[in-house]
């Protein structure tokens, strides 16, 4: 079939009433949101198996996490197949805002472990990872966002963006104190801290400046290069396990390195491409720089849904 006949049906496919929920920015979230609890679940077991839960508070998080992900899964049902939104707002507000406890509760519950006794960088480095339960703060605050800032709006992308960007920061942190735990024994530790700073610089961009369309794409390339650094850690830290000392793989795992760990950045990745989608329309595009992100959305989405230049709020955009 030739290309030429093949992209208009493709393009009335993506665009028809089947796949409407596709053009819902505020579905994707919440899908990520409930994905991000169930795999919270399997991090807190591995995690918290080290000591076996010796403290009944660890099970916190990991109940949390499978409650909050089941009723996820409820809400969106009930909102997105039988239209009842005052459930979803409420109970999504209700887990939003114990997220966010369970989030700051767990970064004093690891702080307490060892900083506050000793209030040094090493006892910091030496701790259980401070930053690590922020991740539930994290997806309480999309829960949240996604509530009370109306979709489809450059608001709503730039608090996505600032989220994604929040959660590459907390990225470089934990690559920077958890591997400074071995002294950067290989010269590989170094990759995350490096890819996740300049995640970080790059997403912040769009957040405190008027950017164009083929900026974006340059936020895009970088993204990509973060899941690839992502998946390049899981493999190194999954080789590093399985010499480790332990009768079974389960042991390996939870005395090894974090298997899950350096998921969080093509994780991370996903927040990121739905705010830098969403943004996308709220920036005007010049017509002699077209950039890829800005042409695959045009192309994906019928005239009657993109925004005008006059509804943007960036109007000095377009200058290259």
């Amino acid at each position: 079939m030739p290309t030429s006949s093949l992209l208009p049906r493709l393009q009335k496919i993506i665009t028809g009433p089947r796949l409407r929920w596709a053009h819902d920015p505020q579905l994707w979230l919440e899908l990520f949101i409930a994905a991000n609890l169930a795999i919270l679940a399997a991090d807190i077991y591995i995690a918290h198996s080290v000591n076996h839960f010796r403290n009944p508070a660890e099970y916190i998080p990991l109940y949390f996490s499978i409650g909050a992900g089941l009723v996820m899964a409820c809400i969106i049902a009930l909102r997105w197949l039988w239209g009842f939104d005052a459930p979803w707002r409420d109970v999504g507000f209700l887990i939003g805002w114990i997220a966010v406890l369970v989030g700051l509760g767990g970064v004093l519950y690891h702080l307490e472990s060892r900083f506050f006794l000793d209030r040094t960088l090493k006892s910091l480095t030496y701790a259980a990872p401070f930053a690590a339960p922020l991740a539930y703060a994290g997806l309480g605050f999309l829960l949240l966002v996604n509530r009370m800032v109306a979709p489809r709006t450059v608001d709503w992308a730039r608090w996505v963006l600032f989220l994604a960007m929040g959660g590459f920061f907390g990225n470089f942190v934990l690559s920077l104190t958890d591997h400074a735990s071995n002294g950067f024994f290989l010269r590989t530790e170094w990759i995350p801290v490096i890819s996740s700073a300049f995640a970080t610089g790059f997403l912040i961009v769009p957040l405190v400046v008027a950017v164009t369309r083929r900026f974006l794409d340059l936020c895009l390339a970088i993204m990509f290069a973060q899941a690839f650094v992502g998946v390049l850690g899981f493999w190194f830290h999954l080789q590093a396990n399985l010499v480790e000392p332990g009768h079974t793989l389960f042991e390996k795992l939870v005395n090894g390195a974090p298997p899950m760990a350096p998921l969080l950045f093509p994780n991370l990745v996903g927040l990121a491409l739905i705010g830098l989608w969403a943004l996308t329309p709220h920036i005007p595009e010049a017509e002699s720089s077209r950039s890829w992100l800005g042409s695959t959305y045009d192309w994906s989405h019928p005239e009657g849904e993109r925004l005008s230049a006059s509804q943007t709020r960036f109007p000095d955009s377009t200058a290259e």
